[in-house]
């Protein structure tokens, strides 16, 4: 995510990791940054979408688990 997202002007991005254990449960560590990421987005112009971890055959989407409230 280096100066590309601001190069293309781009407004809004969607996240998307992956958890190898399979449990797309995030951690308190995906939380923070997911919360940070979209401080920084707020002052550059650049709207955080969603972040959505996938594990095995789920996903979870952090905009529904409600972080972006």
């Amino acid at each position: 995510m280096k100066c590309w997202l601001i190069k293309f002007k781009l407004t809004e991005i969607e996240l998307i990791h992956f958890h190898p254990s399979g449990n797309p449960s995030p951690s308190q560590a995906d939380i923070d940054f997911t919360r940070r990421l979209a401080e920084v987005g707020e002052l550059i112009g650049i709207e955080i979408l969603d972040h959505i971890i996938v594990g095995g055959d789920a996903f979870l989407s952090l905009q529904e688990y409600g972080i972006f409230e």
